[in-house]
């Protein structure tokens, strides 16, 4: 494989990658997921005693 096809499947990964996290971030809808600071740890607190 020559140099140019490694850095171009490089760059094609990187720009699928990151075009995927601005769509997760762009589509998020806060509304429907609880906030992960009221999510209480009860099974693994109870698991260490």
């Amino acid at each position: 494989m020559s140099n140019a096809r490694v850095l171009m499947l490089i760059a094609a990964f990187v720009a699928l990658t990151l075009g995927s996290f601005i769509w997760f971030i762009a589509t998020w809808d806060a509304d429907k997921e609880e906030p992960i600071g009221q999510l209480t740890p009860a099974s693994i607190e109870r698991a260490a005693v």
